[in-house]
């Protein structure tokens, strides 16, 4: 059994908390890259340069001012005793992390009252236990423009493939300019209600380039890819081919009488960052 204290938790929440708000990961970047070669519309090639040239010349400033509210995936080795309480361990790095790196604070402690926390916490922890003696953390911050435009919807199975893209498309759709396109779009099928939508959060967090590892799925990805553009929101919604960056799917197993399916839209900064301890 392998001892890990909860202080290096925190102090690798901290780093990722900054990491993630300043450096854009490099598949994000080869993404967005790909797709303005690919642009024909000369407004939407301006403006892919533009978001070329900010996340180019940010340095250690923030990629965008919101600054999200922090998700925090942790991986747990069975065979790790931490030493502390782990979730006072991730908000303490959350709170040094947005303090030191001077990144917005977004967190109200009600959602009602709305009086902020001050500190950017509590942070959304989700923990999954697997194999091994090692943690991996990554930090996912989630700016609320794209946030909001996410659905999940109750589908009968009856409403079967064809009610599932319909369901996609028309979120995207719906959420038109608002989440900052070109947009990634997580997408989950299958599980519960509550499930269904940490799949489609998790699927962002999958490498772009990749795709789920059934061909059947791989080839869903690319249909409704080619679907969402061919839509012309464009990006930031002046028009162009370039309305999403990548579609990425996850599927679990579901109830005989249900068909889950969540849309978590992520804007054209797909932030996030990873550690293992």
């Amino acid at each position: 059994m392998r001892e890990l204290d909860a202080g290096v938790i925190t102090q690798a929440v901290q780093r990722l908390c900054i990491q993630a708000n300043t450096r854009l990961p490099q598949d994000v970047k080869d993404t967005i890259a790909a797709a303005r070669r690919a642009e024909d519309w000369s407004v939407a090639q301006d403006i892919l340069d533009k978001i070329i040239e900010n996340y180019s010349i940010g340095g250690d400033t923030p990629i965008c001012q919101d600054t999200g509210m922090a998700c925090v995936f942790l991986e747990i080795g069975q065979d790790v005793h931490i030493n502390g309480p782990l979730t006072e361990a991730v908000n303490e790095g959350v709170r040094r992390g947005y303090t030191e790196g001077y990144l917005r604070k977004s967190v109200v402690r009600d959602p009602l009252d709305r009086v902020n926390t001050g500190d950017n916490t509590p942070a959304m922890v989700y923990t999954e236990l697997v194999p091994g003696e090692q943690v991996k953390i990554t930090v996912a911050p989630k700016g609320f423009g794209s946030e909001n435009m996410s659905r999940i919807a109750m589908l009968k199975p009856s409403d079967g493939l064809d009610g599932v893209k319909q369901f996609i498309l028309e979120t995207v759709e719906l959420a038109g300019p608002n989440p900052c396109p070109p947009i990634v779009v997580g997408v989950g099928i299958g599980g519960t209600f509550d499930k269904c939508a940490l799949l489609a959060k998790r699927a962002l967090l999958r490498e772009m380039g990749t795709h789920n590892g059934s061909p059947f799925y791989a080839r869903l990805e690319q249909e409704l890819l080619e679907k969402i553009n061919a839509l012309g929101i464009g990006p930031q919604g002046f028009g162009g081919r370039t309305t999403a960056l990548a579609v990425q799917i996850e599927t679990m197993p579901t109830h005989i009488a249900g068909l889950p399916c969540a849309v978590n839209i992520n804007c054209h900064v797909a932030r996030h960052v990873s550690e293992v301890l």
